[in-house]
Protein backbone atom coordinates (compact mmCIF):
# COMPACT_ATOMS: atom_id res chain seq x y z
CA UNK A 1 0.00 0.00 0.00
CA UNK A 2 2.81 2.45 0.76
CA UNK A 3 4.95 1.41 -2.10
CA UNK A 4 1.65 2.29 -4.44
CA UNK A 5 1.36 5.78 -2.68
CA UNK A 6 4.87 6.22 -3.21
CA UNK A 7 4.67 5.65 -6.47
CA UNK A 8 1.43 7.85 -7.45
CA UNK A 9 3.15 11.05 -5.29
CA UNK A 10 5.81 10.61 -7.05
CA UNK A 11 4.23 10.54 -10.38
CA UNK A 12 1.94 13.40 -9.48
CA UNK A 13 4.77 15.55 -8.98
CA UNK A 14 6.60 14.76 -12.09
CA UNK A 15 3.23 15.32 -14.07
CA UNK A 16 3.24 18.73 -11.83
CA UNK A 17 6.67 19.25 -12.93
CA UNK A 18 6.71 18.61 -16.91
CA UNK A 19 3.32 20.80 -16.97
CA UNK A 20 5.27 23.82 -15.45
CA UNK A 21 8.52 23.15 -17.47
CA UNK A 22 5.84 23.35 -20.68
CA UNK A 23 3.53 26.20 -19.43
CA UNK A 24 7.52 28.05 -19.08
CA UNK A 25 8.87 26.56 -22.52
CA UNK A 26 5.52 28.37 -24.06
CA UNK A 27 6.01 31.39 -22.29
CA UNK A 28 9.38 31.90 -23.56
CA UNK A 29 8.37 31.40 -27.26
CA UNK A 30 5.33 33.39 -26.97
CA UNK A 31 7.81 36.24 -25.98
CA UNK A 32 10.21 35.28 -28.76
CA UNK A 33 10.75 37.92 -31.43
CA UNK A 34 12.56 37.60 -34.95
CA UNK A 35 16.07 38.92 -35.50
CA UNK A 36 16.86 38.20 -38.78
CA UNK A 37 15.02 36.03 -42.24
CA UNK A 38 17.13 34.10 -43.90
CA UNK A 39 16.71 32.91 -47.64
CA UNK A 40 18.32 29.60 -48.76
CA UNK A 41 17.45 28.08 -52.26
CA UNK A 42 18.76 24.90 -52.84
CA UNK A 43 20.99 24.99 -55.68
CA UNK A 44 20.14 22.65 -58.67
CA UNK A 45 23.31 22.92 -61.22
CA UNK A 46 23.32 25.94 -63.42
CA UNK A 47 19.73 26.25 -61.77
CA UNK A 48 19.75 30.24 -60.62
CA UNK A 49 15.90 31.12 -61.85
CA UNK A 50 14.34 31.97 -58.04
CA UNK A 51 16.89 34.19 -56.82
CA UNK A 52 16.84 35.01 -53.02
CA UNK A 53 17.26 39.04 -52.61
CA UNK A 54 14.26 38.92 -54.87
CA UNK A 55 12.12 36.77 -52.67
CA UNK A 56 13.32 38.87 -49.58
CA UNK A 57 12.07 41.88 -51.03
CA UNK A 58 8.56 40.52 -52.41
CA UNK A 59 7.92 39.36 -48.96
CA UNK A 60 8.50 42.63 -46.91
CA UNK A 61 6.16 44.41 -49.72
CA UNK A 62 3.35 41.71 -48.73
CA UNK A 63 4.38 41.27 -45.32
CA UNK A 64 5.21 44.35 -43.92
CA UNK A 65 5.36 43.10 -39.90
CA UNK A 66 8.37 41.12 -41.40
CA UNK A 67 10.52 43.23 -39.60
CA UNK A 68 13.54 42.44 -36.52
CA UNK A 69 12.00 42.60 -33.14
CA UNK A 70 8.28 41.36 -33.97
CA UNK A 71 7.06 38.41 -32.08
CA UNK A 72 7.36 35.19 -33.74
CA UNK A 73 3.85 33.62 -33.07
CA UNK A 74 2.79 36.86 -34.80
CA UNK A 75 3.82 35.64 -38.07
CA UNK A 76 1.85 33.20 -40.32
CA UNK A 77 4.22 30.45 -41.91
CA UNK A 78 1.62 29.01 -44.17
CA UNK A 79 0.77 32.33 -45.44
CA UNK A 80 4.87 33.24 -46.24
CA UNK A 81 5.47 29.58 -47.65
CA UNK A 82 2.04 29.63 -50.25
CA UNK A 83 3.37 33.51 -51.22
CA UNK A 84 6.36 32.06 -51.59
CA UNK A 85 5.13 28.93 -53.96
CA UNK A 86 3.65 31.37 -55.99
CA UNK A 87 7.09 32.21 -58.16
CA UNK A 88 6.94 29.97 -61.01
CA UNK A 89 10.33 28.06 -60.27
CA UNK A 90 9.16 27.26 -56.53
CA UNK A 91 9.02 23.92 -56.53
CA UNK A 92 8.61 23.91 -52.86
CA UNK A 93 9.31 26.19 -49.32
CA UNK A 94 9.27 25.30 -46.50
CA UNK A 95 9.46 28.32 -43.58
CA UNK A 96 9.87 27.95 -40.13
CA UNK A 97 11.90 29.67 -36.75
CA UNK A 98 15.18 28.34 -34.72
CA UNK A 99 16.04 28.86 -31.22
CA UNK A 100 17.76 31.93 -32.14
CA UNK A 101 15.23 33.76 -33.93
CA UNK A 102 16.20 33.42 -37.21
CA UNK A 103 13.19 32.81 -39.63
CA UNK A 104 14.23 30.41 -42.49
CA UNK A 105 12.99 30.09 -45.66
CA UNK A 106 14.17 27.20 -47.26
CA UNK A 107 13.59 26.55 -50.89
CA UNK A 108 13.22 23.70 -53.67
CA UNK A 109 13.53 24.46 -57.51
CA UNK A 110 12.08 23.19 -60.16
CA UNK A 111 14.78 22.07 -62.65
CA UNK A 112 14.54 22.89 -66.58
CA UNK A 113 15.09 20.28 -68.88
CA UNK A 114 13.81 21.33 -72.34
CA UNK A 115 13.07 24.92 -73.68
CA UNK A 116 10.00 25.30 -76.22
CA UNK A 117 11.13 27.32 -79.09
CA UNK A 118 8.36 29.98 -80.91
CA UNK A 119 9.53 32.18 -83.18
CA UNK A 120 6.78 35.10 -82.97
CA UNK A 121 6.03 34.61 -79.11
CA UNK A 122 7.73 34.00 -75.41
CA UNK A 123 9.21 30.72 -75.07
CA UNK A 124 8.71 28.33 -72.54
CA UNK A 125 10.54 25.36 -70.51
CA UNK A 126 9.77 22.10 -69.37
CA UNK A 127 11.09 20.86 -66.06
CA UNK A 128 11.76 17.36 -65.11
CA UNK A 129 8.55 16.89 -63.72
CA UNK A 130 7.24 17.72 -66.48
CA UNK A 131 5.42 21.15 -65.25
CA UNK A 132 5.41 23.95 -67.96
CA UNK A 133 7.85 27.38 -66.71
CA UNK A 134 7.78 30.89 -68.60
CA UNK A 135 11.32 31.97 -69.25
CA UNK A 136 13.32 34.75 -66.95
CA UNK A 137 14.26 37.89 -68.46
CA UNK A 138 17.41 37.76 -66.03
CA UNK A 139 18.49 33.72 -66.16
CA UNK A 140 18.35 31.10 -68.71
CA UNK A 141 20.54 27.56 -69.15
CA UNK A 142 21.47 25.72 -71.91
CA UNK A 143 18.95 22.54 -72.28
CA UNK A 144 17.31 20.22 -75.13
CA UNK A 145 15.13 22.72 -77.86
CA UNK A 146 11.29 22.18 -78.88
CA UNK A 147 10.51 23.44 -81.80
CA UNK A 148 7.58 23.34 -84.44
CA UNK A 149 3.09 23.30 -84.07
CA UNK A 150 2.79 20.48 -82.01
CA UNK A 151 5.39 21.89 -79.45
CA UNK A 152 4.00 25.33 -79.54
CA UNK A 153 0.77 23.70 -78.35
CA UNK A 154 2.52 22.88 -75.43
CA UNK A 155 2.47 25.81 -73.79
CA UNK A 156 -1.03 25.79 -73.41
CA UNK A 157 -0.69 23.10 -71.00
CA UNK A 158 0.21 23.35 -67.19
CA UNK A 159 1.85 19.57 -67.11
CA UNK A 160 3.06 17.31 -69.41
CA UNK A 161 3.01 13.64 -67.62
CA UNK A 162 -0.57 12.62 -68.06
CA UNK A 163 -1.39 13.34 -71.63
CA UNK A 164 2.40 13.52 -72.94
CA UNK A 165 3.83 11.07 -71.21
CA UNK A 166 5.52 9.60 -74.48
CA UNK A 167 6.78 12.60 -75.77
CA UNK A 168 8.15 13.28 -71.51
CA UNK A 169 9.99 9.95 -71.41
CA UNK A 170 12.22 10.81 -74.82
CA UNK A 171 13.08 14.28 -73.31
CA UNK A 172 14.23 12.41 -70.24
CA UNK A 173 15.78 9.81 -71.59
CA UNK A 174 17.94 12.20 -73.63
CA UNK A 175 18.93 14.37 -70.43
CA UNK A 176 19.78 11.27 -68.48
CA UNK A 177 22.02 10.24 -70.82
CA UNK A 178 25.58 11.90 -71.01
CA UNK A 179 26.40 10.98 -74.57
CA UNK A 180 22.71 11.63 -75.89
CA UNK A 181 22.68 15.21 -74.37
CA UNK A 182 25.40 16.66 -75.71
CA UNK A 183 24.90 14.93 -79.05
CA UNK A 184 20.94 15.55 -79.66
CA UNK A 185 20.29 19.68 -79.56
CA UNK A 186 16.93 19.66 -80.31
CA UNK A 187 13.36 18.31 -81.86
CA UNK A 188 11.34 19.90 -84.22
CA UNK A 189 7.65 17.96 -83.98
CA UNK A 190 5.52 18.85 -86.59
CA UNK A 191 1.52 19.03 -86.09
CA UNK A 192 1.29 15.17 -86.45
CA UNK A 193 3.73 14.82 -83.53
CA UNK A 194 6.44 12.99 -85.75
CA UNK A 195 9.75 14.15 -84.34
CA UNK A 196 13.15 15.18 -86.04
CA UNK A 197 16.59 14.78 -83.87
CA UNK A 198 19.03 17.70 -84.56
CA UNK A 199 22.58 17.07 -84.00
CA UNK A 200 25.70 18.78 -82.19
CA UNK A 201 28.07 16.51 -84.88
CA UNK A 202 26.76 15.18 -88.16
CA UNK A 203 24.21 17.21 -90.88
CA UNK A 204 22.16 14.10 -91.20
CA UNK A 205 18.95 14.77 -90.10
CA UNK A 206 17.43 11.48 -88.31
CA UNK A 207 13.57 11.50 -88.51
CA UNK A 208 12.29 9.43 -85.49
CA UNK A 209 8.62 9.17 -85.89
CA UNK A 210 6.58 10.01 -82.92
CA UNK A 211 8.05 9.07 -79.25
CA UNK A 212 7.29 5.29 -78.91
CA UNK A 213 9.99 2.50 -78.66
CA UNK A 214 12.61 4.57 -77.92
CA UNK A 215 15.13 2.74 -76.34
CA UNK A 216 14.72 0.26 -79.37
CA UNK A 217 15.44 3.50 -82.36
CA UNK A 218 18.45 4.97 -80.23
CA UNK A 219 19.90 1.26 -80.72
CA UNK A 220 19.19 2.24 -84.57
CA UNK A 221 20.79 5.48 -83.77
CA UNK A 222 23.87 3.86 -82.14
CA UNK A 223 24.36 1.16 -84.89
CA UNK A 224 24.39 4.17 -87.85
CA UNK A 225 27.12 6.04 -85.63
CA UNK A 226 29.15 2.52 -85.03
CA UNK A 227 29.08 0.80 -88.05
CA UNK A 228 27.30 2.60 -90.83
CA UNK A 229 28.73 5.87 -90.88
CA UNK A 230 32.50 4.81 -90.14
CA UNK A 231 32.18 2.27 -93.20
CA UNK A 232 30.37 5.07 -95.44
CA UNK A 233 31.92 8.46 -94.22
CA UNK A 234 30.21 10.91 -92.46
CA UNK A 235 28.91 13.46 -95.53
CA UNK A 236 27.11 10.06 -97.37
CA UNK A 237 23.71 10.72 -95.78
CA UNK A 238 21.31 13.76 -95.50
CA UNK A 239 18.91 11.92 -93.58
CA UNK A 240 18.25 8.92 -91.39
CA UNK A 241 14.47 6.84 -90.87
CA UNK A 242 14.21 5.02 -87.27
CA UNK A 243 10.90 5.17 -86.88
CA UNK A 244 9.91 1.68 -88.71
CA UNK A 245 10.49 -1.75 -86.52
CA UNK A 246 13.79 -3.16 -87.26
CA UNK A 247 15.09 -0.99 -89.94
CA UNK A 248 17.35 1.78 -90.74
CA UNK A 249 16.48 4.02 -94.23
CA UNK A 250 19.40 6.03 -94.90
CA UNK A 251 19.39 8.50 -98.04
Amino acid sequence: MKSNMKKSISFTIILIVLVVFIGFVEKKNSEKTMTNIQVKVNAIADVYFVDEKEILEKLKTEFPILNAGILMNELNFSRIENKVEDHPFVKNAEVFGDLKGNVWIEIDQYKPMARIVRPMAADGYISTEGIILPTSPNYTTRVLTLEGAYAERLLELEDLSKEHSDLLNLIKYIEKDDFWKAQITGLEINRKGNIKLNQQVGKQVIEFGDAKDIEEKFKKISLFYDEILPAKGWNTYSRVNVKYKDQIICE
